[in-house]
Order: structure tokens, then C-alpha cells, then sequence
């Protein structure tokens, strides 16, 4: 452990030294530190000519202008009173200040209209969710009924099938396929003989009716 403490103690001292030889040379690189001078011509500066058609057309703007005047003042020769906008340019900055940047009042109160709204919309999605709960029990009482009828059609058309099946093989002798012709000509006949039979026991019915009427009138 003594030894490890050592070692320790004599990395922190090399590290020192070595940091103060570093430092002097740092220093004096700094000392010697000669930037270049920014070269700008006060005496004879650029000044475009805006009524020469040599002049590039970005050299005759406003904008170029006012970095003009930033860069040598009034020997740039730009009147100080152009550099302000218009007062149609003011307006319109003034009206981009205003959406942008708007008073603290028209913030808070842009951020409770959107909380009204978000509030709102949650209330009435809400609402519609407890509705369709409320209609659940009956949207699935109806799912049901539709299921068991849809089952109860199924049997029963079976039953109608093999029936006809039977039917056609005690008619002709063997089984027909139900997509023939042979066999919808066959169902064809037994549908019009079941009207018929229909219409006979109706009208059987309806005289029946009248007679017992007739007979409850004579006496």
C-alpha cells in the first residue's frame, strides 16, 4: 500500500512539473500573438456608382447601402435618413412584430382558447364513448339474433336441399347435381305445385269463413 502511495505522489509531482514547463511557452505564444490588421480603407473607400451599368444591380440596393454606411459612416456618402424604413415598411414590421412576437396577455390568452378547445373536443369525444357504451347491449343482443336467424336459414336450407336431393332420386332413380338443369327444372315444378296447393287451402280457408259467417247470421 506504501509503495502504491508512492507512486501515486511521485505521477502527481511529474505531471506538475511537466505542466509548469508547458506553461511558459504558452504564455509566450501568447505574448507573440500578432493578429493581422483589418484592412479598411477610410481615406478612399468603395462607393459604387448607381448610374453605371457596370455596377452590379446587388451594389445599388438599400441593403447594400446601410452595409455601407455600417462599415465607413458618413464617408460612405448614404444619407442616414434613407436607411429607415418607410412608413409603409414600418407598418408591415410592425404587423409581423405583432403575429410573431404578441404581448404576453395575447399569448395566455391564445393558450387558454386552444386549452377551451382541446377541453371541448375531449368532452364531446367522451360523450359519443358513452353513448356507443350505452348501445353496446343491444348492438350485441342484435348481433346474436342475427347470428342464431343466419343459422336457423342455413339448416333450414339444407334441409330444403336434401330434401329435393331425395326428392330427385325417388323421381328419376339416381342422384342429380343440384347445379343441372335437369334438377332446376325439377324444383322449378315442385315451387309452382306448392303455390298452387297455397292458393287452394287460402281459398278453402276464406269459404270456410264465409259459410261459417253465413250460418252464424241465419241463425
Amino acid at each position: 500500500m506504501a509503495a502504491s502511495l508512492l507512486s501515486r505522489r511521485t505521477a502527481l509531482m511529474l505531471g506538475v512539473s511537466k505542466l509548469n514547463s508547458f506553461l511558459p511557452a504558452v504564455v509566450q505564444q501568447i505574448a507573440n500573438y500578432n493578429p493581422r490588421p483589418l484592412w479598411l480603407n477610410i481615406k478612399n473607400p468603395y462607393i459604387p456608382n448607381k448610374e453605371s451599368e457596370k455596377t452590379p444591380e446587388w451594389q445599388k440596393t438599400d441593403k447594400y447601402e446601410r452595409r455601407l454606411f455600417g462599415r465607413y459612416g458618413s464617408v460612405s456618402g448614404v444619407d442616414p435618413a434613407k436607411l429607415w424604413p418607410s412608413p409603409a415598411r414600418l407598418e408591415e414590421l410592425m404587423a409581423e412584430e405583432r403575429e410573431w412576437h404578441p404581448p404576453i396577455e395575447v399569448m395566455l390568452e391564445n393558450i387558454a382558447a386552444r386549452e377551451r378547445e382541446k377541453q371541448q373536443k375531449r368532452m364531446e369525444r367522451e360523450k359519443i364513448i358513452a353513448a356507443n357504451m350505452a348501445k353496446m347491449p343491444k348492438m350485441i343482443a342484435d348481433w346474436k339474433k342475427q347470428k342464431r336467424e343466419t343459422k336457423q336459414k342455413q339448416r333450414e336450407e339444407k334441409v330444403k336441399r336434401d330434401k329435393l336431393l331425395a326428392e330427385a332420386r325417388e323421381r328419376f332413380g339416381y342422384a342429380l347435381d343440384p347445379r343441372s338443369a335437369k334438377f332446376k327444372e325439377m324444383v322449378t315444378e315442385i315451387e309452382k305445385e306448392e303455390k298452387k296447393k297455397r292458393k287452394l287451402l287460402k281459398r278453402r280457408k276464406r269459404e270456410e269463413e264465409q259459410g261459417t259467417g253465413t250460418a252464424e247470421s241465419s241463425q
